[in-house]
């Protein structure tokens, strides 16, 4: 084949694949060439659709000339369509949280921390949920190339109030006389349980752990002459402070329990107390008279210190001696405090709407919710629908102190109440209403009224705390004042920088000391108890305590997950674990520490505070000597200070370290040079030997200097927290 042919054709089928490239651009804005088919010399049956060959140069540049101008023009509309700031209104309130403020401005949260950056506010304590304030608000829009607008306040109705009350007094005609509700009160091992245990005749004491009652018992008891008689009995324990100030609130007349042989102790006048506040009268019962270091007299002495005067001393306090233990003048005690509750003429309304109080919940596995409360006004029985707190209850059944069901239980009656919603708090006032949607209502209302006094107990924290920011913003600033606005960004930017990559919950130091735990007990007021003994927790700066997590009842697999997201530590009070539960808690590496004991319990829990602190390095003086003279050698080119010393107390240890004291103050520490005896090195220089040691070349010795030798060791540190045990 002719070899020019051959040349044109592979030309034709290389133009013929640029134009079909080309073929989306519009040809008469390419060239106004004129488009036929040409047959191909070497094939006559092909044909493409392309200009002639005299114009194949110009029709190449002027369409790549042309998609560079296409592709510069869409690129430049591009940039065009960059998404400016929003011009776009955001309505704004008074109080919003960062959450709705980022949701009336379309962003998400973090983008209103990245707007605080350079602010006052304090991006640590800052939660989603957290109230800004005003200025605030309106710098974070106007951050946001945003504009906003002052939502139009709209006018809340007064929300009526539906809270269940009291009823207004009773007619006197009305009233029936009814049991007294008698505390026992005293100091830890005084004797309490005992004496109830002798006028029931019943064991409690030998089964409660440790000798300390834990829980407020209510018992009803019968006396010989028929009188009935209400009994409380409260913990000593310094741990159950409020249960004891709850169980002279609801109570008529007070018997405070004083060992003859102890007398007056730290409870006892707590006691005492407690007495006075609820304004009830005392019975003093001087208990372990059958001991021979009793000594009665002096613990009525004891007494007049805190204001409680017995009869032969001309007051109105009646004194019983008594042995709970051997059941020694018990009647004589009940006599007295029969005759104090006639004196009293103690009387209820027996009809109506029922009103008690709460002295102890708990969670019962078999009965769910259950709460033992005095019965002040009404007859409770099966049907009523309380309210207690922010919960109520329809009462399916009732039990005494025995656990024999009740059908009616009247007014100082103690009784076990079943069918509550959730597990009211011991102390709150019960409340009958006429039907479960007036309960709904209630519990409603209070819920609301919680809200709103929290609502604005937070927004009197954050107002505090902005305000403390904003002064400690401002002094940054005086510091920063001699830099530039270019510098000033710089040094903000660098000291802020970590911030923008996390969020407020992640800004926590990793290697923080802390110490999550979750508390369980079997009822309301060991909860409370151990709750308030944490509260008195004032040793942050070594370790971080931190309850997460407590309730009522057996541990679960709940408190377990707990305790593993936060690596932390379940405590159980009288409460049981599952053997599947125990087996998840190993598996997960989560420690579960059981106890009947509270005193023991919070042992434990220090040792566990103590576990987190890091160990201290003490040091351990191993030898002392003292300078005699002083003298230098030549080691090379170099003079080298030398001592010469006399060991008076240990010994001189080479591998050990040392520290050169001078008039009391330490100016040296480090390792030994050289330690010599007689021009022989040695390792160790005992008591009464001299030597000669050298330290560092450059340090110069004085008559007189103390070398102390000593070894540092790692000692674990304690916890300063005294919960007072």
């Amino acid at each position: 084949m002719n070899r020019g042919l051959m040349l044109k054709f592979e030309n034709l089928v290389q133009l013929g694949g640029a134009c079909r490239q080309l073929r989306p651009l519009s040809y008469g804005k390419v060239s106004r060439a004129p488009w036929r088919p040409v047959q191909s010399l070497a094939h006559p049956g092909w044909s493409v659709r392309c200009p002639h060959f005299w114009q194949k140069e110009r029709l190449s540049s002027s369409a790549f000339s042309q998609c560079r101008h296409l592709a510069t023009r869409e690129e430049t509309k591009k940039k065009k369509k960059k998404i400016p700031l929003t011009k776009g209104e955001v309505e704004i309130r008074q109080k919003m949280t960062v959450e709705e403020l980022a949701r009336a401005m379309g962003k998400d949260v973090d983008h209103i921390y990245e707007a605080l950056l350079y602010t006052d506010v304090d991006l640590d304590s800052l939660e989603p949920d957290s109230i800004l304030d005003e200025d605030h608000i309106k710098l974070i829009v106007k951050k946001s190339g945003m504009k906003f607008k002052s939502a139009k306040l709209k006018e809340e109705k007064e929300r009526e109030n539906t809270d269940a009350v009291k009823r207004p007094p009773a007619d006197p005609a009305l009233l029936t006389p009814r049991p007294p509700v008698i505390t026992i009160l005293g100091h830890v091992d005084h004797g309490k349980t005992t004496l109830l245990d002798s006028l029931r005749k019943t064991q409690v004491a030998s089964m409660e752990a440790g000798g300390i009652t834990q829980h407020i018992g209510a018992f009803l008891v019968h006396l010989p002459s028929g009188e009935k008689i209400t009994f409380l009995d409260t913990p000593g324990h310094a741990a159950f402070s409020a249960m004891r100030a709850r169980g002279t609130h609801v109570t008529d007349i007070v018997i405070l329990v004083v060992a003859a042989e102890d007398g007056v102790m730290q409870q006892t006048v707590e006691s005492i107390q407690h007495a006075k506040n609820a304004g009830v009268p005392l019975i003093l019962a001087i208990n372990k008279c059958d001991k021979p270091e009793a000594d009665p007299e002096r613990v009525k002495k004891e007494l007049l210190a805190h204001d409680v005067v017995c009869e032969e001393f001309g007051g109105d306090v009646q004194a019983v001696n008594i042995s709970a233990l051997k059941g020694e003048n018990l009647m004589v005690l009940a006599e007295a405090t029969v005759a104090l509750a006639e004196m009293l003429e103690l009387k209820a309304d027996p009809t109506g709407l029922v009103e008690g109080t709460v002295i102890e919940s708990r969670k019962d596995k078999g009965k769910g919710p259950v709460t033992t409360a005095i019965i002040q006004r009404g007859t409770l029985r099966k049907g009523c629908v309380l309210v207690a707190g922010k919960t109520w209850a329809k009462v399916r059944l009732m039990f005494d102190e025995n656990g024999k069901a009740v059908d009616a239980a009247s007014p100082g009656i103690p009784v076990e109440i079943m069918g509550w919603k959730e597990v009211p708090s011991a102390g709150d006032e019960i409340l009958e209403v006429e039907s479960e949607q007036r309960a709904h209502e209630v519990v409603a209302w209070r819920t609301y009224v919680e809200q709103q006094e929290k609502m604005k107990r937070d927004v009197e924290v954050i107002e505090a705390k902005q305000k403390e920011h904003r002064m400690e913003y401002e002094k940054k600033q005086q510091k920063l004042a001699h830099l530039t606005w270019r510098q000033r960004k710089a040094v903000l930017y660098k000291a802020n920088k970590h911030l923008m990559f996390s969020k407020p919950k992640e800004r926590t130091e990793m290697d923080e000391n802390v110490l999550s735990v979750i508390v369980k007990g079997d009822v309301d007021g060991s909860v409370e108890a151990i709750l308030n003994i944490l509260d008195s927790y004032d040793a942050d700066d070594e370790c971080k305590l931190d309850v997460i997590h407590f309730g009522m009842g057996d541990i679960s697999e709940t408190d377990i997950s707990l305790a593993e997201a936060f690596n932390g530590v379940v405590f159980g009070f009288s409460v049981a674990v599952n053997p599947s539960i125990k087996q998840l808690a190993a598996k997960k590496g989560v420690k579960i520490k059981l106890h009947n004991i509270i005193y023991k319990l919070i042992e434990d829990l220090k040792d566990e505070l103590n576990s987190r602190l890091p160990p201290s390095l003490v040091e351990d003086t191993v030898g002392e000597a003292s300078v005699l003279d002083t003298f230098s050698i030549t080691v090379g080119k170099n003079k080298v200070p030398v001592a010469g010393c006399r060991v008076h107390k240990g010994l001189l240890d080479k591998k050990m370290k040392f520290k050169l004291l001078r008039k009391g103050a330490v100016i040296w520490k480090g390792s030994l040079s050289s330690l010599k005896h007689h021009k022989d090195d040695v390792p160790v220089i005992k008591t009464g030997m001299d030597c000669g040691l050298s330290l560092d070349k450059n340090l110069e010795f004085n008559i007189g200097d103390e070398i102390i030798c000593y070894e540092e060791k790692e000692v674990q540190q304690t916890t300063s927290w005294d919960p007072g045990f």
